[in-house]
């Protein structure tokens, strides 16, 4: 009996086996179901209205949702999107919209121009996005009639379309964006789990090319060894800004590709905390860092310097030259510390936890200071504690984060240091900084404007509001069964291009 028995389990062991080799890894369900898992380094946000997102990786996903008339491509234009054209007056301050007839918002309401002016008016008074409602504000009057709408502006501004492109067509009879986001872009909003996930799926309703894939899950890792370690699981499909050493070793399941995040990373700091508040010690801090060193321990020398607030993508306003202002010089540092008499001091870096890269470009800059006489310490914090702290209450003394544009403009990145912005964490002030910026934003001459720009540039420079580092290389890893992936000169990520090959 004992014999029939054992017989009987080890047949039933090996059905086990063989039914457990017959299954599906989760990677190759989400290919049989034509959906994707893609990992992402922080949570959304209390809100997902697109008036009041309050941050780039919020923007990023929510890119798939929204739309505005116009749209950045990935060649750094702009193109149609819910309006099939626009003419502008001749003296360039009336711009009248075409709209596309027969777009529906993911509620299934049809858009109208009533939807578009409700839109315009009311990113006008309750945007967060500073740079988008300085642009708006230009705005004087905005109204419809059949499938046209007419926007009238103060003064001509040559910008005006990436700040169309950057205001999100809402229905005017919605409520609920906060929670349950409607917009008509390829993917729509399904379901939320904080800290966890958010869902989308295919728009089957989208006026335009659909999307290659059916759902798309974000998943949510905000310890940097997570994302590599779901990456190493095949938890996920896809995970973008990833560094040089994640990406290292990764198994041949995965492509590596390569671009950049069109953004300024720096050693940002608090021009009123203070050491800080004297130029001097921030020059000698921008001697004591040595970026060329930098990049070769984070990232294998991947990355593109720059010495001020723009970033390459912005080819016209980008001046190369300032990424030499402040060569690596030990004893020059020493001698502005002293100068200022500050040959010793304690600096705390306080860097959001969930950024690999920002912590690991913290900790070299930490040792590099260290030569100089300044005690820096990396003190790490969870994402929404930098974001209210630092961010919000500028409540700090130095961090290594790196801001984007938001919206295909020089002045998104560079209104951020106007002494009286909300964006302005370094609370960096110059009469003369201000006054090119203001004078920017009001001219049409575009060769005026790319002086005003550049010489604010120099001004950020000169003052070393902050330690300027690199535009960061951008390493994405996706399942090498998927392709269309797409880099944009701006901080997003276009996942309706992404499908199985």
């Amino acid at each position: 009996m004992k014999k029939v028995l054992s017989v009987l389990l080890s047949v039933l062991m090996l059905s086990m086996l063989l039914s457990g080799c017959g299954q599906k890894s989760p990677a190759d369900q989400r290919k049989k179901n034509n959906e994707i898992a893609v990992g992402i380094a922080q949570d959304l946000g209390s809100s997902l209205d697109p008036r009041s997102l309050a941050s780039a990786g919020a923007r990023e996903v929510l890119f798939n949702v929204f739309e505005g008339l116009y749209k950045p491509t990935a060649s750094g234009d702009f193109a149609p999107a819910l309006a099939t054209g626009y003419e502008v007056s001749e003296d360039g301050k009336i711009y009248t919209f075409t709209l596309r007839e027969g777009v529906k918002f993911h509620n299934g309401k049809t858009m109208t121009a009533d939807d578009v002016v409700y839109t315009f008016k009311s990113y006008a008074e309750s945007s967060t996005d500073s740079n988008l409602k300085v642009g708006l504000a230009a705005v004087t009057d905005v109204k419809g009639y059949g499938n046209k709408v007419e926007i009238t502006l103060a003064e001509p501004n040559s910008d005006f379309l990436a700040y169309v492109a950057s205001t999100h067509v809402i229905p005017a009879d919605y409520a609920e964006q906060e929670t349950k986001p409607v917009g008509t872009g390829p993917f729509r909003y399904e379901s939320r789990s904080v800290q966890e996930n958010i869902i989308l799926v295919r728009n089957d309703d989208y006026y335009g090319t659909k999307a290659k894939v059916a759902k798309v899950t974000y998943k949510i890792y905000e310890a940097g060894t997570a994302l590599v370690t779901a990456l190493a699981g095949g938890a996920v499909d896809i995970v973008a800004h990833l560094t040089e050493a994640q990406v290292t070793g990764l198994s041949k399941d995965y492509e590596v590709l390569e671009g950049t995040m069109n953004l300024v990373q720096a050693l940002y700091l608090n021009n009123l905390e203070g050491p800080l508040a004297d130029v001097k010690v921030r020059q000698a801090l921008c001697y004591a860092v040595d970026v060329e060193d930098m990049l070769k321990l984070t990232a294998n020398g991947h990355g593109t310097r720059v010495g001020s607030s723009i970033y390459p993508a912005f080819t016209k306003y980008f001046d190369a030259s300032l990424a030499d202002a402040y060569p690596h010089d030990v004893e020059k540092a020493k001698a502005l510390l002293k100068e200022a008499g500050y040959e010793s001091f304690d600096l705390v870096i306080t860097v959001p936890g969930n950024y690999t890269n920002h912590v690991d470009t913290a900790v070299v800059l930490a040792e590099q200071l260290k030569a100089v006489g300044v005690n820096a310490t990396v003190q790490e914090v969870e994402w929404n504690t930098w974001l209210k702290d630092v961010y919000q209450g500028r409540k700090y003394q130095a961090t290594v984060v790196g801001f984007d544009a938001s919206m295909l403009t020089a002045g998104a990145m560079l209104n951020r240091f106007v002494s009286n912005s909300s964006k302005n964490i370094s609370n960096f002030a110059s009469v003369e900084y201000d006054r090119l910026i203001a004078e920017a934003s009001s001219i049409t001459d575009d060769a005026r404007r790319t002086e005003c720009y550049r010489a604010a540039e120099k001004i950020l420079s000169d003052e070393a509001a902050n330690v300027y580092l690199q535009d960061m290389a951008d390493f994405v890893a996706i399942r090498a069964t998927l392709s269309g992936y797409q880099f944009y000169p701006l901080y997003v990520m276009d996942l309706s291009t992404v499908g199985y090959k």
